[in-house]
């Protein structure tokens, strides 16, 4: 036997089955492969973070939220709390924090609603309508929403007269350089108890409208949700009433005295800027994810409801819109995130929001890495947030497989 045979004889003795079992066992391999990337990863923080530690001693600036005590020392022009430049950088983070949950509050309850009729315009029959939607979706989300927001500020509310010339419409909103005075309700001591018992009623509603679709479903009865679900509301404004004897609010209307607009709730130029620059450009990407959904369900579903008589209203919001929900709410996460980040430009026009304050503190102290980190956990819990409610609302419509 020559020496080139032997050596090949040697090779086919050497196979796959000659090693470990564990090392055979693709699981192996698996969970191994996920273990090194982990030990990667921890050891590059680890190489920061001793990096960053060692350079921070080295200057005689150890690591910690202790400055968060000290005195601020800086006043913030638009809050929601009592603050004064005599508090702490704490309370300026959380006046800052308040400032930009309200404008993500505001701002995804009004891109849902304008991006909803966008999305359903973009789909009318009638011309003009139709292509009202598309130049609307085209123009504001092919535009960055920086230069949209130097736009509504400089060219829009900041050209609105002065106080003295204000806008007025049915003695009840003002326009003016600034801002937006619109009617507002005051609370008074029964509020807390009409909101605690119109929670009660509110859940109430809620599991009687189960309730009633159950019953629909399973006995074939009509359920009467809507008509159940009032009643359970109505019975709780009754309980109120009864308990507190008085009105749960005060409406404030903005009124003029000696020159000056007093009452109502007043919306700052740059509070204004923000929600509308936030809310027509998400609103248009919104519009095409409502459409796209729309356009998802099958069209036998649109001939099924037109042969049961049904009209175009009801179509659209008892057999359409619940189906296209299962192929819009992935993607309208995304875009709820996105509004939540970008909210952050809010500091390009001088808004007090909580990167314009964490940035000013910055300025002030110098703590940037401490600053920093508290910015990046506060943005990421509300970006989970979000995304945890998208979530348990994404698994309630899709098909449930028996």
């Amino acid at each position: 036997m020559t020496r080139s045979t032997q050596q090949g004889s040697t090779r086919d003795s050497l196979n796959f089955k000659d090693l470990p079992k564990l090392v055979r066992d693709v699981r192996f391999w698996k969970i191994a492969g996920q273990v090194i990337a982990v030990v990667l990863v921890v050891s590059v923080v680890a190489i920061f973070a001793d990096n960053l530690i060692y350079n921070r001693r080295r200057l005689g600036i150890e690591l910690g939220f202790g400055f968060l005590n000290n005195q601020a020392s800086f006043d913030i022009g638009e809050r929601l709390i009592a603050y004064s430049p005599a508090d702490s950088f704490a309370r300026a983070i959380v006046v800052g924090l308040l400032n930009s949950l309200r404008v993500i509050a505001l701002g995804l309850i009004l891109t849902t609603t304008i991006g909803l009729i966008v999305g359903i315009a973009r789909l009318s029959d009638n011309w003009l309508v139709r292509n009202l939607a598309l130049v609307y979706v085209e123009v504001l989300r092919n535009m960055p929403l920086l230069l949209q927001l130097f736009f509504w500020y400089f060219a829009v509310f900041l050209k609105l007269p002065p106080v003295e010339e204000r806008i007025t419409f049915a003695n009840a909103i003002v326009l003016s350089q600034r801002g937006v005075v619109v009617p507002w309700l005051s609370g008074n001591a029964a509020t807390g108890i009409w909101v605690l018992l119109l929670a009660i009623g509110i859940v109430g509603a809620a599991w009687v409208w189960r309730w009633r679709s159950r019953i629909m479903v399973e006995q074939g009865r009509p359920g009467r949700q809507l008509l159940w679900a009032t009643g359970a509301i109505a019975i709780a404004i009754l309980l109120a009433l009864i308990v507190t004897r008085r009105e749960p609010f005060v409406l404030s209307l903005p009124q003029e005295n000696n020159g000056a607009i007093e009452g109502g709730l007043r919306l700052s130029p740059e509070l204004c800027t923000l929600i509308a620059g936030l809310v027509f450009y998400t609103g248009s990407f919104i519009a095409e994810i409502v459409r796209a959904g729309i356009q998802s369900v099958p069209k036998g579903q649109w001939e099924a409801a037109k042969a049961l008589g049904l009209r175009g209203n009801p179509t659209m919001r008892l057999v359409i819109l619940p189906q296209a929900l299962r192929v819009i709410i992935p993607p309208l996460t995304s875009q709820y995130l996105n509004l939540a980040k970008n909210s952050s430009l809010a500091i390009a026009i001088g808004f007090p929001d909580f990167y314009f304050v964490a940035s000013t503190t910055i300025s002030q102290t110098g703590r940037a890495v401490e600053v920093m980190f508290l910015l990046a956990v506060t943005y990421l819990t509300i970006s989970l947030t979000i995304s945890s409610v998208m979530n348990i609302i994404n698994s309630k419509v899709q098909l449930k497989e028996r």
